[in-house]
């Protein structure tokens, strides 16, 4: 595919992975229109759940700020406003001038095969959730890892995770390894629009450098291609970088998200 193309798909299978994730939460709110996607979560934390992406580049970066306060002001959430460095270089300078601080910085990355099947590392089983106990596992070795000791954020995973049904559906394949029975790594695959969106690739800090998490996301990977997806997605954190680089995903574009100060939080 054309590069445009690749990065047009790419920002449409991100932007349908976080209405997914949204609907099938509870509590979970989304309004869109007139080129806008806006989002909230039931847990008031600014980390993914609560966000505003522009899909339409003729929206002024003004226009998706008061839209945003009027939004996240009303349930009193802190949010994020997601900035694509192929489309959104006005929108950016917008938040700067407004006080806005870049809190996240991930690669868009893409694969445009599918990984040749390998065994598990030893010792390990790598297991499609399919139950109740299952995505509570999964849920449980993302909370560890995105929620740490930041109190702000204690629960959201677990608040986004709370149906099973985030994770068990035609186009969506989460999956968590286990190290002699213990969960220790996940990640998930949501298909839509041809595109196997990547995400919530984690592995405990204990058991890391043992393969775990190349093989889960090899996993979801594939995955996402036996479901129909004719390519992979995914927007890697610094951390994550290097491995999926290894791999052989290949970045064609910057998401950058962006914050406003606490003390500056416009309210309702």
């Amino acid at each position: 595919m054309e590069q445009d193309e690749l990065v047009r798909l790419s920002d449409i299978s991100l932007w349908e992975a976080y209405r997914e994730h949204i609907r099938r939460s509870p509590g979970g709110v989304i309004q869109e229109g007139d080129g806008l996607l806006l989002h909230a979560g039931a847990h008031p934390t600014r980390a993914f759940v609560n966000g505003a992406k522009r899909t339409d580049v003729s929206m002024p970066a003004e226009e998706v700020l008061a839209r945003a306060d009027a939004f996240f002001g009303a349930r009193g959430h802190d949010y994020t406003i997601m900035v694509r460095t192929h489309a959104d270089s006005d929108l950016e300078e917008g938040l700067l001038d407004a006080g806005f601080t870049r809190m996240y910085d991930n690669a868009g990355m893409i694969l445009e095969h599918r990984f040749e099947d390998r065994e598990a590392p030893p010792g390990v089983e790598i297991r499609r959730v399919r139950s109740a106990p299952e995505a509570r596992d999964f849920a449980g070795v993302n909370a560890e890892v995105f929620e740490g000791d930041d109190a702000g954020m204690k629960g959201f995973v677990h608040t986004l995770f709370a149906d099973v049904r985030s994770l068990v559906a035609p186009h969506i394949a989460g999956f968590v390894a286990y190290l002699e029975g213990a969960p220790v790594s996940a990640a998930l695959t949501l298909v839509s629009h041809g595109v196997a969106w990547l995400g919530w690739v984690v592995t405990k800090e204990a058991v890391r450098g043992r393969g775990l998490g190349e093989a889960v996301t090899r996993t979801a990977t594939n995955a996402g291609f036996d479901l129909g997806a004719r390519m992979a997605s995914l927007q890697a954190s610094k951390m994550g970088e290097p491995l999926y680089h290894r791999m052989g995903f290949v970045e064609i574009t910057r998401y950058f998200s962006y914050v406003r100060p606490h003390e500056d939080r416009v309210a309702s």
